[in-house]
């Protein structure tokens, strides 16, 4: 397989290990944050009186990913120093799990109580993500990275369609009109089956993902976290060693932003723009997993080919036609004579088999332009702007949605897709690379 850092083979085992993180995890972003529980917090949880449903979710993304974007570099940095890169990841698995599970608990007008528990479980889910990704450096080389990655973003989606089988399936049997208070039982009970999955999931991950930094000496949380902030304090000359990185991650938070208020309020956006049956939902949700892990796919072995940039541009033209289609999409569906149901499940699905690929295209990019050492750091940063990438999105959208509608909050989409596509050509990866010390000076492509 590869030649990982730390003399230890890589095997396909470990890999495979590696990768069904992703396919727990995706559980959680796909059921509470996308799909179910978003909607059901929306319009069950927050009283039927107030204007501000969408203001609240977006208040829990943001103050969640405020607390992210302080721990991510901090941990990350801390994870440098001390190793066991394993232990944070499983370690936040748990309590994400945990903070889900005490969902179970919530019912109609305790928004405070949800928040706190969405805000808990969506930190934890984001920095087990963080240090997920860090493995990457790991486990693979320059040249397998992108493919590696890619697996890991389409099992991921796999996850996603298992989960939303499990919980639209087999535990949300009902609708909110057929029978309310059975409606709302079941939703909370939901949440019980998507923090069992993520553990059980989780499990070869704990058996078989090594650990190449263990822990190598006890520091006091004095020392570390003198040493913390001082490694922070260094950002500024890190930011001038690995110009294009930063330029990256600049870029990353402008499309990422586009691709976080998809992610946080599309299951809001089909419950409020949309007149569909439960099943015609569920129909859509279970078809945009498939969509999606088969774009995860297809462009990842594109990537292989034109490059890691080139990829993440034409996923974000892909997004770009797929948002002005869903904007116009009382016109589109009067002109081609069908239903706007029909005209948005294909621009969904369309639209949506480019979200893993962006993603994981991004996640390579940090790594071919990260040097090993600072693997956990830099991956923390990562973690960090794909963070500050939610806020602006969140806030931005959840106020533009809520003072005047959903349909113009798709502009907001549109802009931040519009502006990333325009920046991230002029990323100079193959120089990074070098500095990075993936690619010597007189390697070609």
């Amino acid at each position: 397989m590869s030649e990982p850092r730390g003399g230890t083979p890589v095997t396909k085992r470990e890999i495979f290990g590696w990768a069904m993180f992703d396919v727990a995890n995706s559980a959680y972003t796909t059921v509470v944050i996308t799909i179910v529980y978003s909607a059901f917090f929306v319009h069950h949880l927050v009283p039927t009186d107030s204007s501000w449903g969408n203001s609240y979710w977006g208040l829990a993304m943001v103050v969640s990913n405020l607390l992210t974007m302080i721990l991510a570099p901090l941990l990350g940095t801390l994870c440098d120093l001390r190793g066991g890169k394993k232990r944070f990841l499983l370690g936040n698995m748990m309590v994400c799990a945990l903070a889900t599970a005490g969902l179970f608990f919530v019912g109609p007008g305790a928004i405070g109580w949800a928040i706190l528990l969405i805000t808990i479980s969506n930190v934890a889910w984001m920095l087990s993500e963080v240090f997920c990704a860090s493995f990457l450096t790991d486990l693979a080389t320059p040249k397998s990275m992108g493919l590696i990655s890619g697996i890991g973003w389409g099992v991921g989606y796999l996850g996603g369609l298992l989960s939303l089988v499990m919980v639209l399936f087999g535990v949300i049997t009902t609708s909110a009109e057929a029978d309310l208070p059975l409606y709302i039982q079941q939703n909370q009970q939901a949440m019980l089956a998507v923090a069992a999955y993520f553990v059980v999931v989780s499990v070869p991950t704990m058996l078989w993902l090594k650990d190449r930094d263990p822990v190598t000496r006890d520091v006091g949380f004095g020392q570390v976290w003198q040493h913390t902030w001082q490694r922070l304090s260094h950002c500024w000359q890190l930011a001038r060693a690995l110009p294009a990185l930063w330029r990256f991650f600049l870029v990353f938070t402008l499309y990422s932003a586009g691709m976080a208020i998809v992610i946080k309020f599309f299951g809001i956006f089909v419950d409020a723009r949309l007149t569909l049956t439960a099943a015609e939902k569920t129909t859509i949700f279970l078809a945009l997993q498939v969509s999606a892990f088969v774009g995860a796919l297809a462009f990842g072995l594109l990537e292989s080919r034109i490059g890691p940039k080139t990829t993440i541009f034409l996923t974000l033209l892909w997004w770009i036609m797929g948002v002005l289609s869903i904007y116009g999409l009382t016109p589109l569906s009067q002109w081609l004579g069908v239903s706007e149901n029909r005209v948005f499940t294909v621009c969904a699905l369309l639209a949506g088999s480019g979200l893993g690929s962006t993603q994981s295209a991004s996640r390579t990019i940090v790594g071919l332009l990260t040097p090993n050492q600072y693997s956990a750091m830099m991956f923390g940063f990562w973690g960090l702007f794909g963070r500050l990438a939610t806020i602006l999105g969140s806030l931005s959208f959840a106020l533009v949605a809520d003072l005047f509608s959903l349909q113009q909050g798709l502009l907001v989409i549109l802009g931040f897709f519009v502006l990333g596509a325009a920046l991230v050509l002029k990323v100079p990866i193959e120089q990074g690379m070098v500095t990075a010390g993936h690619r010597s000076a007189s390697s070609g492509h």
